[in-house]
């Protein structure tokens, strides 16, 4: 599901509708400001790209954002088609 490269981790992830996706990003949303780390991410339709790095670490992959990504792919085991 993520791809590591160019010192970040990325998803595309697809949705059966508009509603569903927003879903999901509404419930990452809750996990990420919990976590106090935030996605980068972009959603049209029923697409959503996220990147995650670490600014404070120099825009990296460390532990924040593996920790993050895993949180998305359980909740992303729920939302998708």
């Amino acid at each position: 599901m993520w791809i590591e490269e160019n010192n970040k981790l990325s998803t595309d992830l697809k949705f059966t509708d508009f509603i569903r996706a927003f879903a999901f990003m509404t419930e990452v949303a809750v996990h990420a400001e919990k976590q106090n780390h935030h996605p980068k991410w972009t959603n049209v339709y029923n697409q959503i790209k996220i990147e995650l790095t670490t600014h404070d670490a120099g825009n990296t992959v460390t532990e924040k954002d593996r920790k993050l990504a895993e949180t998305i792919a359980k909740i992303y085991e729920r939302y998708k088609n």
